[in-house]
């Protein structure tokens, strides 16, 4: 048996339970001050404050500074070839990214560097960017296919997505996304596509369990309310759960559906609408939002605090992609999210923590400091919660643990 027990913690945040937290409930966190933490081979035994009880095992020091539970990213699209870093010129000239797409870049463009990358090359890449995602803070994310959009290649990069969740500290959680975009060889026969995802790519990776989820870009130019509602109908006929990339540029009926459809998740939500809000509440879908892509777009941002105010329970994510999001630092999420989204630091932990993992279904094991859950933890160069939400710019993880073990240790000063 392997133990761990994490004394001298300054203060410990968590929200609490195994579901997601709405309204003003994704405010109320545990705080705890002078605080312990005791695990066993990787589970969560104890906590408590004052001198702890366990006088055995391996002992990690935090000293004095704050631990929250390991931040969980609940949206990237983490395997990709190439990068898109000549199409930053013409964001700066404001070209419209549909305007983009439509010339062959965006996600076509990432479509034919992923498609001639090895399996090897995409694992390798993918694994680099996982490390670089653990010393910020995560210790669990999600990752969607959608840049092969046929099907070797979009079963390419569910294998490497399961090859990293085996191999990588990390958990990693699979979303089958082959509605990212019509390939360019469907271009003048979308009911092709519409057929070889519904008829023979959807059943195929819910037969080889090679993702958990499905999920579809329902925007302008991309595919409409009824062919999400077809695709994601269909997802969940072979057993797959529907998320959805809604009302990201326009509101097309996407958060509608998502709250319609009871979908796990919607995502994006930029221009999301008071009933886009509503069908969501009602559905139980959360509202998984991306702040560092409005960012990075120069966008408006989503209506987080209506969202909330409506009983939506909110995660954040880093919407880590080639195009519209380069960014897997779930710490600037926080920030932003702060200074954006108007969320108190209590709200946003619950966004990237707890809410996070209700997302991607792995509210059961991660997200919370709860007895019995995964011993994932970050130990932060902050003395409390509101240090760490209003620091920009620096890195401030002292030191993650993942399944109990320390993975990465730094030494910073504040």
């Amino acid at each position: 048996m392997s133990s761990l027990l994490i004394h001298n913690i300054g203060m410990l945040a968590s929200p609490e339970g195994c579901e997601a937290r709405r309204g003003a409930d994704q405010g109320k966190i545990r705080l705890l001050e002078n605080a312990w933490i005791y695990t066993e081979d990787g589970q969560i035994i104890s906590y408590g404050t004052g001198n702890p009880p366990i006088t055995f095992g391996e002992k990690l020091d935090a000293g004095g500074k704050l631990v929250t539970p390991g931040l969980v990213d609940a949206h990237t699209h983490l395997i990709f070839g190439g990068w898109r870093q000549n199409e930053l010129a013409m964001k700066i000239r404001n070209v419209p990214y549909l305007e983009i797409l439509a010339a062959g870049g965006g996600i076509l463009s990432t479509v034919k560097a992923t498609r001639a990358a090895s399996e090897e090359a995409l694992f390798r890449k993918a694994s680099a960017a996982l490390d670089e995602m653990m010393a910020f803070g995560t210790t669990t994310c999600e990752a969607k296919s959608g840049y092969g959009l046929n099907v070797d290649d979009e079963l390419k990069q569910l294998r490497v997505i399961g090859k990293l969740n085996k191999e990588h500290p990390m958990n990693v959680v699979a979303t089958f996304m082959g509605a990212h975009a019509v390939p360019p060889e469907y271009k003048e026969n979308r009911e092709g596509y519409l057929k070889l995802l519904c008829d023979e790519l959807i059943p195929t990776v819910a037969s080889k369990k090679l993702a958990k989820f499905c999920d579809v870009f329902c925007e302008t130019g991309v595919f409409t309310a009824e062919e999400s509602r077809r695709i994601l109908e269909a997802g969940k006929e072979a057993g797959l759960l529907p998320k959805i990339h809604a009302d990201e540029i326009d509101p097309i009926g996407g958060s509608v559906l998502a709250g319609e459809l009871g979908a796990v998740s919607a995502e994006h939500l930029i221009v999301c609408t008071d009933e886009g809000i509503q069908s969501m509440a009602q559905g139980g879908t959360i509202a998984c939002l991306l702040p560092a892509t409005s960012f990075y777009l120069n966008s408006t941002y989503a209506p987080a605090r209506r969202m909330i105010e409506a009983g939506v329970p909110v995660a954040m994510a880093s919407d880590f992609n080639p195009g519209s999001c380069p960014c897997l630092n779930l710490q600037l999420v926080m920030n932003l999210g702060c200074l954006k989204y108007r969320m108190t630091p209590e709200e946003v932990l619950t966004a990237v923590t707890l809410n996070a993992a209700a997302a991607i279904g792995m509210e059961n094991r991660v997200g919370s400091i709860d007895r019995v859950k995964q011993a994932d933890f970050v130990i932060w160069n902050a003395p409390d919660l509101n240090y760490l939400c209003y620091r920009l710019g620096s890195n401030l993880v002292d030191c993650v643990i993942k399944k109990g073990v320390a993975q990465t240790r730094f030494s910073m000063s504040r």
